[in-house]
This record gives structure tokens, C-alpha cells and sequence, in this order.
């Protein structure tokens, strides 16, 4: 049995004979900067792979920032499972951080139904119940949701007027008020890290929002007509691989008259008059007034993420 990381791109094919919903992304990645070899790492006894796993960042980045391939021969007893995958994980972690570094976060995308299906609850559980034992817990499941051109696109109501996002600070004096109280799991466990709104706001935005190559001009800040204010803001985007809801708020003042439609509605117009072919989101499982405001919007939710962290 032999740990060990990639020697380079050409090896894709080696790491691939496990298998996972990312393997299409590889080459670009490599190609980008988001992976490198020595954050690649494989278990191989011979020329079969037993285990894999790989860490990613923004293009060019000099760290890794997200934790997202982990994968084991699922035809090994539990008990091997479990042994090797640990120790692929704890060669890895000793190789690629330094000693007490903290850990990027795991995200693995599972089916809309994997906890009635066996077979994906099993490959949800046995990644699982590795990590824990590394001192990784689970902090949200979110739903992945998708709008296609199939759906009709959000019709608007005329609630709101939009403009847009005139500079970094137009937005972060409307992310500061949304993330107090805020729904969403990484959101409050920012918060919870003591940082405060207001803090969370400008980490949210430097470490996501500034890298987006896609036009600022997209991002809309909903008002009331007639001078009546701010209600909230969306910023419609691309990441490396979609087109994305990158993030939609409504103002504490304002919830519960029905404005997330609206903003939301204005957010997909946008990305839909660029004829792409699908819009990504998504969306904490227990954000219910979320999920059901893009269901209106005639999102389907395909899939599922689960994020662990450790603390």
C-alpha cells in the first residue's frame, strides 16, 4: 500500500478510476491553478486505486481553500475502508498543512434522495464517519437548486425598483444588517467565531464576491419606488464553472411582505438575457422561506451538499 500524491496533471487518469461528480472539472482545474498535485492524493496497492482525495482553491491560489474529492473503493469491507481511508487523510493532512493549521471545510455533493437510497447512504456515511474520527463535524446540508430555460422565467411585480451595486461599500451596508439574524449555517457560525456583522459582511465579500470576472454591473439593489429605500440586493455572477445566485438578501426591516420573489426574480432575468443554459444556487436545508421562494422561481432542487468543518 503506497500514499501518495500525484506527480502532475497526467496522472488524472490514474486518480479517476474512483469516481465523483467533479472528475470533469480536473483538467481545467489543473490547467487554472485551482488544484495541484501535491494537494492530489491517492491510496494505490499496484495499479489500483483505493482511495483518493483532493484539496481546491481560486485560480492561481497559494492555499488550499475547500476540501471537496474524498472517495474510497466501496467494494472494501467497512473495516478497510475506514483504515484506509483515515490513513490517506492523515498523510495528506501532515504533508499539505503545517502542524495546527485549521482545516478548510469538506463539501461533497450527494442525490436529492440519498438518505433513501442505500447504496448513496452508505458512501454519505462511510466518508462521514472518517472525518469525524479526525474531529470534522457536520455543519449544514444544503439543497442545490437549478433553473433551466425550460421553466418560465419569474414574472415581475412590480414591488420593486432596481439599480446597480454602485461600489464595494453600497453592498456591505446591506450584507452587515442581512447577516444579523441571517438563516444560513455559515453565516451564523462566522458569527459565532466572534466576528462580528459587520466583519463577516467584508470576509464574505473580499473572499468570494471580489474574485467573480463576471460584470459588477449585475448586482441590483432593490429599493422601494418613490425614494422609499433599500429593501435588499442580489448578486447574480459566474463562478469558474456557472452561472450562479451568488447571494440574495432582504433587509430585517423588510421580511415577510413577499420582496424575496421580486429580488429574486430580477436576479434570474439577468442571467437568463445572456442565453445561458442553466442557473446554479443553493440553499441551507433548514432556510425553509428560502428554498420555497426559489421554488416559485421554478428552481429544482437536483442535488445536495453536505459541508463539514473543523473547528
Amino acid at each position: 500500500m503506497t500514499y501518495r500524491h500525484l506527480t502532475g496533471p497526467e496522472e488524472i487518469e490514474l486518480f479517476c478510476r474512483l469516481t465523483y461528480v467533479l472528475d470533469h472539472e480536473l483538467p481545467d482545474d489543473f490547467a487554472n491553478g485551482c488544484r495541484r498535485p501535491e494537494w492530489t492524493w491517492v491510496a494505490v496497492d499496484g495499479d489500483r486505486v483505493l482511495a483518493r482525495l483532493a484539496w481546491w482553491t481560486t485560480p492561481g491560489g497559494d492555499v488550499p481553500l475547500q476540501f471537496d474529492f474524498f472517495d474510497i473503493d466501496d467494494t472494501l469491507p467497512q473495516a478497510d475502508r475506514d483504515e484506509i481511508g483515515l490513513q490517506l487523510f492523515e498523510t495528506a493532512r501532515a504533508a499539505v498543512f503545517p502542524a495546527g493549521a485549521k482545516l478548510p471545510g469538506y463539501g461533497r455533493f450527494v442525490p436529492p434522495d440519498w438518505r433513501e437510497n442505500p447504496a448513496a447512504r452508505e458512501v454519505v456515511e462511510s466518508r462521514t464517519r472518517v472525518l469525524e474520527s479526525t474531529g470534522a463535524r457536520l455543519l449544514v446540508e444544503r439543497l442545490r437548486l437549478e433553473w433551466t430555460p425550460s421553466s418560465l422565467l419569474p414574472e415581475s411585480k412590480g414591488q420593486l425598483v432596481f439599480r446597480p451595486v454602485a461600489d464595494r461599500e453600497d453592498l456591505l451596508a446591506l450584507m452587515t444588517p442581512v447577516m444579523e439574524g441571517t438563516l444560513d449555517a455559515h453565516g451564523q457560525a462566522d458569527l459565532a467565531s466572534g466576528l462580528s456583522a459587520r466583519e463577516a459582511a467584508e470576509q464574505h465579500y473580499d473572499e468570494e464576491f471580489a474574485g467573480f470576472k463576471s460584470p459588477h454591473e449585475w448586482w441590483q439593489i432593490a429599493e422601494l419606488p418613490d425614494g422609499g429605500g433599500p429593501v435588499g440586493f442580489v448578486v447574480p455572477a459566474r463562478n469558474n464553472y456557472h452561472p450562479i445566485i451568488a447571494y440574495i438578501g432582504v433587509l430585517p426591516a423588510h421580511r415577510g411582505h413577499g420582496y424575496i420573489d421580486e429580488i429574486l426574480a430580477e436576479g434570474t432575468r439577468i442571467l437568463a438575457a445572456e442565453g445561458v443554459d442553466r442557473i446554479r444556487a443553493s440553499t441551507d436545508l433548514g432556510n425553509v422561506p428560502m428554498a420555497k421562494a426559489f421554488a416559485r422561481a421554478g428552481y429544482v432542487n437536483f442535488e445536495r451538499a453536505l459541508n463539514l468543518v473543523w473547528d
